[in-house]
This record gives C-alpha cells, structure tokens and sequence, in this order.
C-alpha cells in the first residue's frame, strides 16, 4: 500500500497560551473557552499521559530517578514526587525531560486542530512561562486570583490544608512576573458572570486577530 503523507493545512490559526497560578482557575477558564468551540491542549494532562505511555520518556525517568518510580507497569506519582519536591535540580531535572516530549507533543495536536478551521487554539499549562513554552505562541493569556481565594480553592479541592498549598505557590513563578507578559489579564474573583464576560471579550478579540492573518 502506498502511504502518503497528509499535506500541512494552509489554515491560518493563532496559537494562544494560558496560565496562571495554581488554584487560579485556568481549568474553570478554558471550560468555558470549549463552550465557544475553542480546542484546548491540557498539558499537565497530556504529561502525565506521556509520561505513562511514551517509552522513551519512562526509560528517562527510571534511568535518573530510579526504577521503583514505577510499579507493576504504573508511574508511582507520589514515589516521583517525593524525590523531586524539596529538591530544585531534580524537579528541573524532571522537566528537561517531559517538557520537550510534551512540546513535540503539542505541536503534532495544534496540527491537527487546523482542520476543525478554528481561529485559535489554547494550550494550557502552569509552567507555560517558566519553560519559555509561551514565547512560541502568538498570544498569551493569564488567570489571577488572590492569594488568599487561591489557597482556599486548593485546600478544598486536595483536600490538603494551607501550608502545603503555599509550599506549592512558592514553588511557581509569582503572579506579577506572569501578569507582565500577558497579552490578555483574567481576574477570577467576581463570579462566574464576570468570569464569562471576560472570555467572551477575548474571544471576540482573537477572532478579530485571526481575521488579520489573511490580509
């Protein structure tokens, strides 16, 4: 049988991130940019996908952190975890690994997406601007919340309690630095009314965006 590969499309498509604190509500926010018909790319997701299912990525992992990061054929989250948490150059150890394989990853999904001819794509990610990921999209979006309302959110939803919570804050670039990159700010402290005014304001933006490309 004579294979041929699929052509690229020629769709012209923009390609926007979103990020944000943990606990922000970037998974509340893209929800809602899905109702619109926006495909969105959850890397966090896909990572731990990649890293169950994509055998070179799990030779790496059990060759720099040991083999009983997996058991019976499973990633041992918790084991992996353990050994990167308190540890600086494990964990970015551990993501010179995934990020490139979630990239690749991510490249072959965006695409994919320009047949559905959408006007934009989003990729979600928490660590879009520390990996520099972002600085290969067209557009760049944060979620801010308050400090305080973050914490809230993710004792709740770990069920975990406030100190571990702000550990893993510590751990993420500071909001502000975020925030100073961002082509478009959501502020996820007013409800979900407020929340859905401020998609639809930068959808409406980046459709207009997309209608440009052409010209």
């Amino acid at each position: 049988m004579n294979m041929k590969r699929k052509p690229p499309s020629n769709h012209q498509m923009l390609k926007a991130g979103i990020t944000g604190g943990i606990g922000s509500g970037k998974t509340t926010v893209c929800k809602m940019f899905e109702k619109l018909g926006i495909p969105v790319y959850y890397a966090d997701d896909r990572a731990k996908h990649l890293m169950q299912h994509e055998h070179f990525l799990i030779d790496q992992i059990k060759k720099n952190f040991g083999e009983d990061v997996y058991a019976n054929g499973q990633l041992d989250r918790k084991a992996l975890a353990a050994k990167v948490f308190n540890d600086k150059a494990k964990l970015e150890l551990l993501n010179s690994l995934v990020h490139p394989v979630v990239f690749r990853d991510t490249e072959r999904w965006m695409e994919e997406q320009k047949d559905k001819k959408v006007p934009y794509v989003l990729k979600e990610s928490a660590l879009l601007v520390e990996t520099g990921s972002y600085k290969g999209l067209d557009e760049l979006i944060v979620v801010t919340a308050p400090l305080n309302t973050r914490i809230e959110r993710v004792t709740e939803r770990d069920n975990t309690d406030a100190e571990e919570v702000l550990a893993r804050v510590k751990n993420q670039l500071p909001e502000e630095d975020k925030v100073k990159l961002a082509n478009f700010v959501i502020t996820n402290n007013d409800g979900f009314g407020e929340l859905e005014e401020q998609v639809l304001k930068i959808h409406e933006k980046m459709i207009e965006e997309n209608s440009k490309l052409g010209v």
